[in-house]
């Protein structure tokens, strides 16, 4: 017998990155973007951080035993449809997290966060070489802005087409789709992502948004797209849909203590 899907059930979406006290990025960022788009979000996090918008005063890793704990409380009783990962912080946090997914096999979107906004070390040095060699194979999608893929790849990027080339060499050194995200090259009238997963190249390009400066988008965006697969997308549908997110959050973000923050509810009457 076919069982009746329940009218208030909703999809859930899993969180795996650092708290951000500011509320702007991260753990926050995440479970904000989430809840907007209508998927319950759970979450395990890896690092807890002192920062605000202006700056990242300390970072403290939390132990493995309790990540571990809480994607196994998680899985045990609301197991998500899709997750993504933020800031993982250190080799070994890295390695708990890949050998946790290559039991557990769901869409996975990988944001390699590195720096933040304000320039602070947010991976350690020794810690890449863990994420291409053991997350990275096991993600659906990778999301690097210019300088994270130029740290993966080795190569600096300096035009669109050397964004194209950049994705199709993620797919094939990592056997994941990549949204390579070009937001800060020089001379463009607009913020340019190039998508590509082995069949389908998208470019997404949408106009500056001028005079506005917050951080936490790209943490917004991939946390879009882990929603939009959470809720049966498919992947180029989640990518494209994800831009549109992450325009528009910008676009209507606000004021909160003099600072501008991204306005994840602004489909949403204020």
């Amino acid at each position: 017998m076919k069982r009746e899907k329940n009218p208030r059930a909703i999809p859930i979406a899993l969180t795996i990155a650092g708290s951000d006290s500011g509320g702007g990025a991260g753990i926050q960022a995440d479970l904000k973007t989430f809840a907007a788009l209508g998927v319950h979000g759970v979450a395990a996090i890896t690092c807890i951080t002192a920062q605000n918008p202006r700056r990242v005063v300390g970072v403290e890793a939390c132990s493995l035993s309790i990540i571990r704990g809480q994607l196994s409380a998680v899985f045990e009783e609301m197991v998500p449809a899709a997750a993504k990962t933020g800031m993982l912080y250190s080799a070994t946090i890295i390695h708990t997290v890949a050998e946790f997914f290559r039991r557990h096999r769901i869409p996975l979107v990988v944001d390699p966060v590195m720096i933040s906004t304000s320039h602070a070390r947010l991976l350690e040095p020794g810690a890449v070489r863990v994420l291409c060699r053991q997350l990275l194979p096991l993600s659906t999608l990778i999301t690097p802005n210019l300088s994270e893929a130029e740290v993966l790849l080795g190569a600096k990027l300096r035009s669109v087409e050397d964004l194209r080339r950049a994705a199709k060499e993620m797919r094939s050194r990592f056997g994941t789709a990549a949204l390579i995200k070009g937001g800060h090259l020089r001379g463009l009238e607009e913020a340019v992502d190039i998508f590509y997963d082995g069949k389908q190249e998208l470019l997404l390009s949408a106009p500056f948004v001028r005079g506005i400066r917050t951080h936490g988008t790209g943490c917004t965006y991939s946390a879009a797209i882990t929603a939009y697969l959470a809720k049966g997308l498919s992947l180029a549908e989640s990518v494209v849909k994800g831009k549109e997110f992450i325009t528009q959050a910008i676009a209507q973000s606000r004021l909160a203590g003099g600072h501008c923050v991204l306005n994840s509810f602004w489909q949403r009457p204020p």
